[in-house]
């Protein structure tokens, strides 16, 4: 029987995230990309990717734009074609599907997962407060790092080098985008919680 996300991680949906931004200061450079996958368990009990929502997003108004940060990741923030939503109506449009997830697997909130998440979460809190909604799915501190998990299990901190460690194909022409970079945690964060689920079913053999 599938146990419910609710008793799975102490009553929280596991969603993971990555964001893109033009800067490292979560008060002036502002998103510039957002995305989210949610996970659920199927029908053996093992998590898999269920949902992905992704948003480009329009610098908010007086914000500060680094050239190192945007040659970094190679994202024009005006340019017409990223068909980018201003700040409010992309958390919105994120946050809908999570409050929807979290209730349908009995959980009381989400919880942000990312690699290296502090820089995320930051960013995430930063826009939450910024445009002043009230009630965001997420855990307001509290995260799970597929950095530490990936330290443990395959003895990798990079990304691009768990991936690789797990046999988990790696698209560096497609990396620092918001949706790549979360989809590919969130496999990663998928196989390691797997793993480590079958290696208790092991023991209890």
């Amino acid at each position: 029987m599938t146990i419910p996300l609710g008793n799975r991680f102490r009553g929280y949906l596991p969603v993971i995230v990555d964001i893109e931004t033009a800067g490292f200061n979560t008060k002036k450079n502002p998103l510039l990309e957002i995305a989210a996958i949610i996970v659920e368990p199927n029908e053996a009990g093992e998590l898999i990717l269920t949902e992905s929502h992704s948003s480009h997003i329009i610098p908010f108004k007086n914000s500060e734009l680094d050239e190192a940060a945007l040659k970094f990741t190679g994202i024009n923030p005006y340019h017409p074609f990223r068909l980018a939503v201003e700040e409010l109506d992309a958390l919105k449009k994120l946050f809908a599907p999570i409050k929807a997830a979290v209730k349908r697997n009995k959980c009381s909130r989400a919880i942000l997962v990312g690699h290296n998440p502090a820089f995320d979460i930051g960013f995430l809190n930063a826009a939450i407060e910024r445009t002043q909604i009230k009630r965001s799915p997420f855990h307001a501190f509290s995260s799970f790092d597929t950095a530490t998990l990936g330290g443990l299990i395959y003895g990798q901190t990079v990304l691009a080098k768990i991936a690789q460690a797990a046999g988990i194909d790696w698209d560096s022409e497609k990396a620092h985008s918001a949706l790549y970079d979360a989809e590919q945690t969130a496999i990663l964060f998928c196989m390691m919680v797997n793993r480590w689920q079958q290696l208790q079913v092991t023991d209890k053999l």
